[in-house]
């Protein structure tokens, strides 16, 4: 427990402080196209630019949910908490997520991360708590996606 009592302590002293913005990130049709083969999700919103251009408000395609909350993994690696004692970390899940609004196509798009507290979770294992956000660029009203990200990390015995 003390292990786990000092990667607490080292990393409190990051909550309610940003720990990461990544870089910007370009979604075009291509990347949402390949994302409709590997997933499936190939409803005509996303993959057919002349339909969506003329029978959506948006005037083109949008971005499929889960290739934007795909993004936060590599979004994350621009997160700056420490890894000292850390043996290996895995996504425990999500306690809250939204997708605030859609993203068109050919826009760019970057994370956003703060940490919001930090737990003990089990007898081996930290949970972290990110708040994590995808932003539009060029869109200061609101986010694309919003959510609490939990992160678990199994310390080094």
């Amino acid at each position: 427990m003390v292990a786990i009592d000092a990667h607490l302590d080292m990393l409190r002293a990051y909550v309610g402080h940003e720990i990461g913005l990544s870089p910007w990130v370009l979604i075009d049709q291509r990347r949402i196209d390949t994302h409709a083969k590997n997933t499936g999700d190939d409803l005509w919103i996303h993959t057919d630019p002349e339909r969506a251009a003329t029978e959506t408000p948006f005037g083109c395609t949008i971005v499929q949910n889960f290739l934007l909350i795909s993004l936060l993994t590599d979004m994350a690696q621009a997160t700056t908490l420490p890894t000292d004692g850390v043996a290996w970390r895995t996504i425990y899940g999500f306690d809250r997520l939204r997708i605030v609004q859609p993203v068109r196509v050919d826009s760019r798009v970057r994370g956003r991360f703060e940490l919001r507290k930090v737990e003990p979770k089990g007898h081996h294992g930290v949970l972290v708590h990110l708040d994590a956000a995808i932003e539009i660029e060029g869109d200061e009203i609101a986010p694309a996606l919003v959510a609490e990200w939990l992160v678990y990390r199994r310390l080094e015995d």
